[in-house]
C-alpha cells in the first residue's frame, strides 16, 4: 500500500502543516528548473509579468478608494460651509478607474494562472511518460527490494504532489513577494511615521506565532505517528476480520483500538488548540497595530498632515501587510514538499538500469530450443549465493521438470534462463549460443510462461489471448482457445469472445483463467515452455482439463515444468532435483524412484500425505 507522505493539517489557515523536507533542496530545485522548467522560459517569463501586473494593479486599489473617500470627507465639509458640497462626478471618475484596475488585475491573474496551469501540466505529462519509460528499464532486482506500493507512490503521490505545489507555489510566492514590496511602497508613500509603528508590531506577531508553532509541531507529529498506528490497526483488523472472529479476538481488538486511539484524541487535541490560538492572538495584535494607526493618524489629519482617505488606505493596507507574509510562510513548506517529492521523482529516474543489449546480437530464427547449463552460479546478493554450480544439457522437444523443497532455487533457474537476471559466473546457451549474446526482447520471444498466478487485463477475452500475438487473426485465437480446451466455454459467455474481463467478472473460475493463459501462450507458437506450478492452486478436476490443454502446448516444444505436486510430473523426459541451488539427482521418474534418494523421498512424503 502507498504510504501518504502529508502530515495532519491543524484547519484552513490555522495551524502548520506537517511536511518532509529534500535531503538536497539546493540541488534538486537547480536539477528541476535546469532540465525541466527551462524548457517553458517564455511561458514563465508570461507568468511572472503578468503575475506582477496584476499584483500592482491590486495594490494601488486601496489608495484610489482613498481618493473618495477623501472626496466624500471634503465634499461633506464643503456643505456644512455653505459651498458646492459632494462632487459625484468626481466620485464617478475615481470609482470607474478603482473599477478598470480590479478588471485588469483579474484578467491579469487569469492569464497567468492559465499560463501556469499548462507549465505543471506538461511537466507532469512529461515525467509520468518518463517513469513509465524508466519503469520498462529498470532490472528485476530493482524491484524485489522494494513494495509495489513504494514504486506506485513515485507515479501517483510524489508526481501529484510535484504538479499541484509547482502550480500553486510559483505564482503564488511572485505574488505575494510583490505584494509585501507593493504595500510597503504605498505605506511609505502616506506616512513613513505610521508605517513604523506597523512594523514593531510585526517581530511580536512572528515570535508569538514562532513560539506556538514550536509547541505544536511536536503533538503534530505525535499525531501523525498515532494515526498511522491507528490506519494500520484497522487495516489489519478489517483486513483478517476472519481470522479475528474465529479466534474471538474482538475484544482484544477493540481495546487495542481505544488506547491508541485515546493517545490520537490527546495529542489531536493539543496540536489543535494550540494551532487555533494562532488566529485569535494574530488578531488581537493587530487590532492593537490598528488602534496605533488610527491614533497616529488622526494626529496628523488633525494637523492636516494626512488626509482621511489616505488614513483609510492605509488601514486596508496595515489589513493587507500579514496576508503576504503567512503566504511565504505557507509557501515555504509547500516548496519543501515539493522539492522532497521531485526529489523522489529524480532518483527513480536515476535508477541504474537493465545492461543495453549486444553491438551484434544473434539471431533467434531457426533455433530449436537446446539449452545447456554450464556451471551456473548466481545469487541475488553477492553475499548470499543460492545457485552454486548448477549443471544441465537439455535436447530440443524434451519435458523437463525442475522439483525440490521451497527455496531450493526452481524458479530462480527459470529468471536466468528469460535474463530477468544474469548470472554471477557460468554460461546458459540456447543451440550453443550464449543467451547475453540476444537481444532480450528477441530471446524472450522464445518463451512462453504459464504461471500459478493468471494475469488477465481488463478487456475482452479475444484481447487477453491476442496479448502474446497482437498481430494474430481471429481464426488463430479460436484455434489457440479450441488447443487449450477453452472455446467452449468462452462460447457460452454472454458475449462470447468480446466479453470484457474486469474484477466483477466472478462468473470465470480459477482453472478457466489459466486455461486463458494457456490459449495465449499457444497463440505465441514458443519454441520454450515455462511452466511454473501451473495447476498448484487448481482442484484435481480442473487440473485434469488444464493438464490436457498443457500436453497440446507442450508438443514439440522444449518445456520447463516446475511442479509441487511429483505426481504431475512422471512421464517428464528428464527430471532435475534441486537442493539448495545444486542439481542432486537426475533421471526418469522410475530412475529416480530406484535410487531411492532425495527425489524418492519427496515423492514418498507427498504420497503417503495425500494417503492421508
Amino acid at each position: 500500500m502507498a504510504q501518504n507522505r502529508r502530515g495532519p493539517m491543524g484547519g484552513p489557515g490555522r495551524g502548520p502543516v506537517a511536511f518532509e523536507k529534500a535531503n538536497d533542496f539546493k540541488g534538486t530545485t537547480k536539477k528541476l528548473v535546469k532540465d525541466y522548467l527551462s524548457k517553458y522560459k517564455i511561458a514563465l517569463i508570461i507568468v511572472i509579468i503578468f503575475a506582477v501586473g496584476s499584483t500592482i494593479f491590486q495594490v494601488v486599489g486601496p489608495k484610489i478608494l482613498g481618493n473618495a473617500t477623501t472626496e466624500i470627507f471634503n465634499g461633506i465639509i464643503s456643505k456644512l460651509s455653505g459651498g458646492p458640497g459632494i462632487n459625484f462626478e468626481n466620485i464617478l471618475k475615481i470609482l470607474l478607474t478603482l473599477l478598470s484596475l480590479y478588471l485588469i488585475s483579474a484578467l491579469f491573474s487569469l492569464i497567468q494562472g492559465f499560463t501556469m496551469t499548462g507549465i505543471s501540466q506538461k511537466l507532469t505529462y512529461k515525467l509520468r511518460n518518463d517513469i513509465v519509460v524508466k519503469i520498462n528499464k529498470l532490472p528485476m532486482r530493482y524491484f524485489d527490494k522494494r513494495t509495489n506500493g513504494e514504486v506506485l507512490s513515485v507515479i501517483t503521490n510524489d508526481i501529484d504532489t510535484l504538479s499541484q505545489n509547482l502550480n500553486q507555489s510559483i505564482t503564488q510566492i511572485i505574488t505575494a513577494i510583490c505584494t509585501l514590496i507593493g504595500i510597503l511602497i504605498m505605506m511609505f508613500s502616506i506616512s513613513w511615521e505610521m508605517t513604523l509603528v506597523s512594523l514593531i508590531i510585526l517581530p511580536i506577531t512572528v515570535g508569538i506565532v514562532g513560539k506556538i508553532v514550536g509547541k505544536s509541531q511536536k503533538y503534530f507529529a505525535r499525531q501523525q505517528d498515532y494515526l498511522g498506528h491507528v490506519n494500520g490497526q484497522v487495516e489489519e483488523v478489517y483486513g483478517g476480520h476472519t481470522i479475528v472472529k474465529a479466534f474471538n479476538g474482538e475484544e482484544q481488538a477493540i481495546k487495542e483500538f481505544e488506547r491508541a486511539n485515546k493517545e490520537l484524541y490527546k495529542s489531536g487535541w493539543k496540536s489543535q488548540f494550540l494551532s487555533g490560538l494562532m488566529h485569535p492572538i494574530m488578531n488581537f495584535i493587530g487590532n492593537i497595530g490598528y488602534v496605533a494607526v488610527a491614533i497616529l493618524g488622526g494626529y496628523f489629519a488633525i494637523n492636516g498632515r494626512i488626509t482621511v482617505g489616505n488614513i483609510q488606505s492605509f488601514i486596508q493596507y496595515n489589513k493587507q501587510f500579514t496576508q503576504p507574509i503567512m503566504q511565504i510562510a505557507q509557501i515555504s513548506s509547500m516548496l519543501q514538499s515539493m522539492v522532497a517529492a521531485a526529489e523522489r521523482v529524480f532518483k527513480f529516474l536515476e535508477e541504474e538500469e537493465e545492461k543495453t543489449d549486444v553491438e551484434n546480437p544473434v539471431s533467434t530464427e531457426n533455433l530449436k530450443g537446446n539449452v545447456t547449463f554450464d556451471h551456473v552460479k548466481f545469487g541475488y546478493d553477492d553475499d548470499r549465493i543460492i545457485i552454486n554450480d548448477f549443471n544441465a544439457n537439455i535436447k530440443d522437444g524434451q519435458k523437463i521438470a525442475i522439483v525440490g523443497p521451497t527455496g531450493a532455487g526452481k524458479t530462480t533457474m527459470v529468471k536466468l534462463l528469460m535474463r530477468f537476471y544474469d548470472v554471477n559466473s557460468g554460461k546458459i546457451l540456447i543451440d550453443g549460443y550464449n543467451i547475453k549474446d540476444f537481444k532480450r526482447g528477441e530471446l524472450r520471444k522464445m518463451f512462453g510462461m504459464v504461471l500459478q498466478d493468471t494475469w488477465l487485463f481488463g478487456g475482452t477475452i479475444k484481447d487477453n489471448i491476442k496479448y502474446s500475438n497482437p498481430e494474430a487473426s481471429d481464426a488463430d485465437v479460436i484455434e489457440a482457445a479450441k488447443s487449450a480446451h477453452v472455446h467452449h466455454f468462452i462460447k457460452t459467455l454472454p458475449k462470447s469472445y468480446d466479453m470484457v474481463i474486469n474484477e466483477e467478472s466472478s462468473n470465470i473460475s480459477a482453472g478457466q483463467k489459466q486455461l486463458l493463459t494457456i490459449a495465449r501462450v499457444i497463440l505465441a507458437d514458443p519454441k520454450i515452455l515455462i511452466l511454473d506450478e501451473a495447476t498448484s492452486s487448481i482442484d484435481t478436476r480442473t487440473e485434469i482439463e488444464i493438464q490436457s490443454a498443457m500436453d497440446n502446448l507442450m508438443k514439440g516444444r522444449t518445456s520447463f515444468i516446475i511442479a509441487h505436486r511429483l505426481s504431475t510430473i512422471k512421464n517428464a523426459d528428464l527430471i532435475l532435483v534441486m537442493n539448495h541451488g545444486d542439481i542432486v539427482e537426475q533421471g526418469t521418474h522410475e530412475e529416480l524412484l530406484e535410487k531411492g534418494g532425495f527425489y524418492s523421498d519427496l515423492y514418498n512424503s507427498q504420497f503417503e500425505e495425500s494417503e492421508e
